[in-house]
């Protein structure tokens, strides 16, 4: 694409150079550029991009977007503007020729939920419109290939771009998991959003916003997007907002949304709501109340928490007009989420549960539900990450202690911070020191587990679910909580 037409519309202050160059693509990492890309030079918390441009015209950039013209530099396009993040998403959205308006687009956010509701509604989604893409923790999916996810919510190019990559492998939908952060900073700009979800809102990240109602309003940026009128907008669909009505701040997160609204709940006034909730093992029975009708629905998801998932996924397929009864069959038959209440199938009949769990609220959750379905004992394997929310560290002992019969204390990615002091942090939410063992190692904390358990138990272990990997502040090593609890159990088998 010229640049000139890639500028046609947006409002630059001042261009440098030629804009009759071509522009092959848009890159803000210069390590990544490529012959002909546009490179983003904006500045950083830690650096300034513009130290890199350098950098960017070795790889092969032709212009660069900037906040201060540079007459240093020469046979290069300088773009100008002083809010360069703005003209970032403008740009991405214009050179990826607006592909969130040709797909129907759902972006989840909350503390806890967005993962699992994510594969529900892409579930839903697959069967009810074709391909659906996705956005997440996990992995992004695009079309028939799959890649790891490097953050939850990635750059705001990278999204366009992806998105664009969804409609050209046939994708008629996609559904994103929106953090705070990526709200917060601009990630998501410039999405045609179509439906937006609310799962709940509890402590984690107070080390980023500071203050609940910081990180409250970071997430109502999703909601106040949802206007149903926007000029250059393929769609036809209504903006809708999806909200847990059980969550007290559910009323602060749609604050001056302009969109309809779908409330999901179980003990709240809602219009889609659970009840006659029975859970065991297998999964969970539970009745769908909406608009007057009751059916029965059976999901293989156990949980209370797992409940509010369901309900937001299928209010979301309510969007779109789809009977109840055919969504409820469509939730019967989906299959568990990677690292998240994953079972581990072992040679020694153990019940071994590996969970993303990595606040006191979602600690609660799952441990709760796993109260529900114990025969014995409940053994929890957990830590807490380096470098981020502190406050929750004591918080997370007292949900275990509460829950737990046993308590293992470990590792978790204590990345820059020393183990050691995350480690007493997070035992000073514990009551009785009798209630608690601390075993700095992650893989000797679950091989000890592991070693108590009997078939009875119940073993947890949380916080870091689908990960692959553990982060020191001098390496990063291979560890999957699964493999290794599963070659711990090979192990004591063969002996």
């Amino acid at each position: 694409m010229k640049l000139k037409k890639l500028l046609s519309e947006i409002p630059v202050n001042q261009v440098k150079g030629s804009r009759d160059v071509d522009i092959t693509g848009i890159c803000s990492n210069s390590k990544l550029v490529a012959p002909g890309n546009l490179f983003i030079a904006k500045k950083g918390k830690l650096e300034d991009g513009a130290l890199y441009i350098p950098e960017a015209i070795a790889g092969g950039a032709v212009a660069v977007l900037t906040d201060i013209f540079n007459p240093s530099i020469k046979n290069i396009t300088q773009i100008v503007h002083p809010n360069v993040s703005m003209i970032e998403a403008l740009l991405a959205e214009h050179y990826y020729q607006f592909a969130s308006q040709e797909l129907f687009m759902v972006g989840i956010t909350g503390t806890n939920g967005k993962t699992t509701t994510s594969f529900l509604i892409k579930h839903l989604l697959d069967q009810l419109k074709g391909p659906c893409g996705l956005i997440g923790t996990i992995e992004y999916i695009i079309g028939q290939q799959r890649y790891q996810a490097t953050r939850t919510t990635p750059d705001v190019v990278s999204n366009h771009k992806m998105l664009r990559e969804m409609v050209l492998h046939g994708c008629r939908s996609a559904v994103m998991e929106v953090t705070s952060h990526a709200l917060d900073q601009g990630r998501v700009q410039h999405i045609d959003f179509d439906v937006a979800v609310f799962t709940n809102l509890t402590v984690d990240h107070l080390d980023y916003h500071k203050t609940m109602e910081n990180y409250c309003s970071a997430k109502n940026k999703l909601f106040s997007t949802l206007i149903n009128e926007k000029k250059q907008s393929k769609k036809a669909f209504p903006k809708i907002a999806v909200v847990n009505a059980d969550s007290p701040w559910h009323k602060q997160i749609i604050q001056g949304c302009k969109a309809s609204i779908i409330t999901y709940g179980i003990d709240n006034a809602a219009d889609l709501k659970a009840t006659d909730i029975h859970m065991s093992g297998q999964g969970t029975q539970l009745n769908l109340n909406y608009q007057g009708h009751i059916v029965a629905c059976k999901s293989p998801l156990v949980g209370r928490y797992n409940v509010y998932n369901t309900l937001a996924a299928i209010a979301v397929g309510l969007t779109q007009n789809i009977a109840l009864e055919n969504l409820a069959k469509m939730i019967s038959t989906f299959s568990a989420v990677s690292g998240r209440l994953e079972p581990v199938q072992n040679p020694l009949g153990l019940k071994i549960y590996v969970d993303f769990a990595h606040s006191d609220d979602a600690l609660t959750n799952v441990l709760e539900c796993l109260s529900e379905i114990k025969q014995k004992r409940i053994i929890t394997v957990f830590g807490c990450g380096g470098d981020r929310d502190k406050s929750k560290r004591p918080l997370m002992a007292k949900a275990c202690e509460e829950f737990s019969d046993v308590s293992i204390v470990t590792s978790d990615n204590p990345r820059s911070e020393d183990p050691l002091a995350i480690l007493q942090q997070v035992t000073q939410g514990f009551r009785r020191k009798e209630s608690y063992t601390v075993i700095p190692d992650r893989y000797a904390a679950i091989e000890h587990a592991i070693n108590i358990a009997t078939p009875e138990d119940i073993v947890l272990i949380a916080g870091k679910g689908h990960e692959a990997y553990q982060i020191f502040s001098h390496k990063i090593i291979e560890f999957d909580d699964r493999k290794v609890a599963l070659q711990i159990c090979q192990n004591k088998k063969s002996k």
